[in-house]
């Protein structure tokens, strides 16, 4: 399993969100990162816990919770508060890994991370996410109001900004579905049930239906 790309906010959605974080205080992004990663990382968050984040927070939780296709990759049991970040000219966060566990080892285990893109790719330059995967780098900038969902084991970088601001939103994804490679399948089966659905073959999408509850009963953690 690689990544995937799901749109979580229309682009007037993501507008509105943008013209918020544009009435806001941001923090020094350090604050929130541990060792080496903070020797790679420029650029500016709004505080997590500070109030006024609340309503952007509760924007952002009710888009994961209606968008079906998160839902069907990530299978998710946990979903973090999103950080706000800002991208100025000449800020970018070099190469790093997220932590395993968000908050302590009794905290959030970090199966998938996922970056909200705010701006309009138009109005800067620059400020890529480059993924490292088995199948190669990947260098992702995404519309506003869509959002890349990919594994949280993989090393990955923001690019310089060399033009405009950079506004996203990232966060972490704790899987019902630890096992990545069982995540993919079912994925697949929820795919494959979603086109016989509607077709003549009913024993087939009976036999899918079948094939796809039991493995969720085999591989989620309750």
């Amino acid at each position: 399993m690689n990544y995937q790309i799901v749109r979580l906010l229309e682009p007037e959605e993501a507008a509105g969100l943008v013209h918020e974080l544009n009435q806001r205080q941001f923090a020094d992004g350090k604050l929130t990162a541990n060792g080496r990663a903070r020797e790679v990382k420029n650029n500016l968050q709004l505080e997590r816990s500070a109030p006024e984040a609340s309503p952007l927070h509760r924007t952002i939780h009710e888009a994961f919770a209606r968008c079906a296709e998160f839902q069907a990759f990530a299978l998710p049991k946990r979903v973090l508060a999103p950080l706000f970040n800002r991208y100025e000219s000449g800020m970018q966060y070099g190469a790093h890994i997220d932590n395993a566990m968000m908050g302590g080892f009794t905290g959030v285990r970090t199966d998938l991370s996922v970056t909200l893109f705010l701006s309009p790719p138009d109005s800067y330059d620059g400020g890529e996410l480059v993924v490292e995967l088995p199948s190669g780098e990947q260098e992702i900038k995404l519309d506003s109001g869509e959002a890349v969902v990919y594994p949280s084991t993989a090393v990955h970088r923001v690019a310089p900004v060399t033009r405009g601001v950079r506004f996203a939103a990232v966060t972490w994804v704790q899987s019902s579905v630890r096992d990545e490679r069982v995540r993919a399948i079912l994925y697949d089966l929820h795919h494959a049930l979603q086109t016989t659905e509607a077709g003549p073959d009913k024993a087939l999408n009976l036999l899918l239906t079948k094939s796809y509850h039991n493995l969720i009963r085999y591989a989620v953690e309750p």
